[in-house]
C-alpha cells in the first residue's frame, strides 16, 4: 500500500490541471469543482442495501429507498453543474430485492460476500420478494430533475455470479443509462463502431475480478466506449464514485484526465497505488 500526501482543501475552489484523486464526500468535493470543467462523468455508485463499507456518511444502507434516490439525485446535481454544456454522463446501477424485513442477509453457498448483518426494510408499496426496480427508479429520478435520458444500456454478463435461486431466473446484467445535460452533445459513434456499424443497446462484457479491492468494480470494457464516445484526448473524466481507481486506469490507456472522488481512505490508497503515478496529487477535503 502506497503513502499518500495530502493536499487538504477547505472552502476554495480546486483548479483543474492535471488528473488527481479527492478523498472526501462526493458533494463536498463536487461543489469545489469548477463549472462547465469535465467533459464526462462516468460512474458506478453503491448499490442499495447491497454493501456495507463500514464508513460514515457512506451511501447505500439508507434507512429507505426513496432516501437513497435523493442522495444520488442530489450528488449528480452537482456532477452536472461541473458537466460542459455538451458533456455526457454514463451511469453504471444494479438492482436487488426485497429484503422481507430481516435486517440482515444470509450468505450464499454460491457467494460468501453477500452475507449483510444490516439491511434495509421492504421499501412501503412493495412485497417480499420483490424487486425494487432501483435503475429505472432512479433513471426516471434524474429525468424528472432535468436530465436527458438518451439511452438505457443493457450490460450482459456471460460469466455473472451464481445465485442459489429455484423460483426465477438467475440475474446476469446491469444497466448502464447514458445522459446528458442537453439536447445536442458531443458523441463519436464512429470510435465504438462494431463490424462496422452503430454500436448497440446490449453490451456482453464479462465481470473482472481485481485482488485487492474488496467490493466489486466495474470492468475496463464496460468503460471504454463511454469514454471513447463522449470525450477527446487531454479531456478531463469525472468519477464521483472512484472506488479502486478503473475509471482512472482506462482515462490513462486512452490519453485522459480523470477527477476521482472517493470517500474511503483505504479505496483511495487502492487507486494511488493501482494508478502507479508518484506525483499524482490526492486532496481531502475538510468538512464545514
Amino acid at each position: 500500500m502506497c503513502d499518500i500526501k495530502y493536499q487538504k482543501i477547505e472552502a476554495a475552489s480546486i483548479t483543474l490541471e492535471h488528473s488527481l484523486i479527492i478523498e472526501s464526500d462526493a458533494v463536498l468535493a463536487l461543489q469545489r469543482l469548477p463549472s462547465a470543467s469535465v467533459q464526462c462523468v462516468v460512474t458506478s455508485p453503491p448499490y442499495w442495501g447491497l454493501r456495507d463499507y463500514g464508513i460514515d456518511g457512506q451511501i447505500g444502507l439508507e434507512n429507505n429507498l426513496q432516501q437513497y434516490i435523493n442522495k444520488l439525485v442530489s450528488v449528480f446535481a452537482e456532477a452536472k453543474r461541473i458537466l460542459r454544456d455538451d458533456g455526457v454522463f454514463w451511469l453504471n446501477i444494479g438492482d436487488g430485492y426485497t429484503s422481507g424485513n430481516r435486517g440482515y442477509r444470509a450468505p450464499d453457498k454460491k457467494n460468501p460476500a453477500r452475507a449483510m448483518s444490516v439491511r434495509p426494510d421492504t421499501p412501503e408499496g412493495l412485497k417480499s420478494k420483490d424487486l425494487l426496480g432501483i435503475p429505472w427508479r432512479l433513471a426516471l429520478a434524474l429525468q424528472a430533475d432535468g436530465w436527458y435520458l438518451r439511452s438505457d444500456i443493457v450490460w450482459n454478463k456471460p460469466n455473472a455470479m451464481p445465485e442459489s435461486v429455484k423460483d426465477r431466473p438467475t440475474r446476469s446484467h446491469e444497466y448502464v443509462f447514458m445522459l446528458t445535460k442537453n439536447e445536442r452533445y458531443y458523441y463519436d459513434y464512429q470510435a465504438i463502431k462494431e463490424n462496422g456499424r452503430n454500436k448497440r443497446t446490449v453490451w456482453n462484457i464479462n465481470t473482472v475480478p481485481f485482488s485487492k479491492a474488496h467490493f466489486a468494480t466495474f470492468p475496463p470494457s464496460l468503460i471504454e466506449p463511454c469514454i471513447l464516445a463522449s470525450t477527446r484526448e487531454d479531456d478531463f473524466i469525472l468519477d464521483p464514485f472512484f472506488g479502486s481507481g478503473t475509471v482512472g486506469v482506462v482515462c490513462q490507456e486512452f490519453g485522459r484526465r480523470f477527477v476521482g472522488v472517493e470517500l474511503n481512505g483505504e479505496y483511495v490508497r487502492i487507486a494511488k497505488a493501482r494508478l502507479g503515478v508518484k506525483d499524482l496529487p490526492v486532496l481531502k477535503v475538510v468538512g464545514e
